[in-house]
C-alpha cells in the first residue's frame, strides 16, 4: 500500500420509524482510495458505535488536501498498533511537506522497524508540532535554526543541448566552496 490520502467520511445509522433523525458521525481517515476509506469507516464505527454497513449509510466522502504543500512542517502522529504479541500505543514525529507524506513515512517505518502491516495500525491523532516542542532527536536535528545543506560535488551541465560534448580537453571541476 502506498500513496495514502486523507479522507473525510460522514455517515449515520439509517433512519427508522423509532429513530427518524439519527446522529451523524464524521471521521478523518488515511487510505489509498475512497473505497478503502469507506471500508475503514465501517470498521471503526462497528468498534466504537455498534453500527454496521447493513444498518447505516454514508452521506459524503471528501478528500482533504494540504493547504500549503510548499512549506516543510513537523508533524506528530499518535497511533495504536497490534504487534505479534500485544497492542501498543506510540508517538511519532516526522518532517514533511504534507501530512499524507508524513503518514507514508509512518507506514514505511512501522513496516521496517516493527513489521506492522497497515491494517494493524490505527492512527488516533495527528497535528503540527512547533519546532521548540519537538521531542525526538531525529526531528530536532533538522529543525535547528540556520541549518544548511552544502552541495560539495556539483557537476556543471551545459545550458543547452548544442553545447554538449562527448569528449572535452580538460577535466571538470566538481568541488566548490
Amino acid at each position: 500500500m502506498g500513496g495514502f490520502k486523507l479522507y473525510q467520511v460522514i455517515g449515520r445509522k439509517a433512519p427508522t420509524p423509532q429513530e427518524p433523525e439519527p446522529s451523524v458521525y464524521r471521521m478523518k481517515l488515511f487510505a489509498p482510495n475512497e473505497v478503502l476509506a469507506r471500508s475503514r469507516y465501517w470498521y471503526y464505527m462497528h468498534q466504537y458505535r455498534k453500527m454496521k454497513k447493513t444498518t447505516g449509510e454514508i452521506l459524503d466522502v471528501n478528500e482533504i488536501r494540504e493547504k500549503n504543500p510548499r512549506i516543510v512542517k513537523n508533524y506528530y502522529v499518535m497511533l495504536r498498533y497490534n504487534s505479534r504479541s500485544n497492542t501498543h500505543n506510540m508517538y511519532r514525529e516526522y518532517r514533511d511537506l504534507t501530512l499524507t507524506g508524513a503518514i507514508d513515512q509512518l507506514y514505511s517505518e512501522m513496516a521496517g522497524r516493527h513489521r506492522a502491516r497497515p491494517r494493524s495500525i490505527q492512527i488516533i491523532r495527528t497535528g503540527i508540532v512547533d519546532p521548540k516542542d519537538l521531542k525526538r532527536p531525529a526531528t530536532q536535528q533538522f529543525a535547528a535554526k540556520g541549518l544548511k545543506f552544502p552541495l560539495p560535488h556539483r557537476i556543471m551541465r551545459p545550458s543547452q543541448k548544442k553545447f554538449r560534448a562527448t569528449f572535452v580537453a580538460n577535466r571538470p571541476c566538481t568541488h566548490f566552496q
